[in-house]
């Protein structure tokens, strides 16, 4: 599989209009555009996170998830986490460790580097059985066996 996006780029800092508007930050909060290609056979469905490894939690920080993206959708839009452009029918936006079923951008304590792993998973099944309140956690581990493949953009942010 293949990620790439006209908004973020690997290995690069994550633009402004990515970042969290809170906690210390005055970013814009918008999702980035995402999108992927080379799509394993057999795939019923995708599912789209970002998670921040170094978050000083001990478990990380998931910042947008995503699931029950219909096979047939290659791209989500800049927004379409935020509530400015539309998801994919069927879509299910899940909880994010700021308590909300949207997208959360980076904002990491003061002074430090995070990484910020924008994935695409291509799964075997057309729905994962997750409600809006699911965790980030708990959509990875549904993932885990259904997954046929992934691709990742990782970005930095300090």
């Amino acid at each position: 599989m293949k990620l790439t996006s006209e908004d973020i780029r690997d290995g690069e800092k994550l633009p402004e209009r990515h970042i969290f508007n809170g906690m210390g930050y005055q970013g814009d909060n918008i999702s980035p555009h995402l999108a992927w290609s080379d799509v394993p056979e057999g795939t019923k469905s995708f599912v789209i996170t970002c998670f921040d490894p170094d978050a000083p939690t001990g478990s990380g920080w998931w910042h947008w998830v995503v699931a029950n993206i219909s096979a047939d959708t290659r791209q989500l839009a800049q927004g379409a986490g935020s509530g400015l452009a539309a998801l994919p029918k069927g879509a299910l936006q899940t909880r994010t460790d700021f308590g909300d079923a949207k997208y959360g951008g980076a904002a990491p304590p003061k002074g430090e580097s995070h990484r910020y792993i924008f994935t695409v998973h291509a799964l075997d099944t057309a729905q994962l059985d997750v409600t809006a309140d699911a965790s980030g956690a708990m959509v990875g581990f549904n993932v885990h066996f259904h997954s046929l493949g992934s691709a990742s953009l990782t970005t930095l942010y300090i």
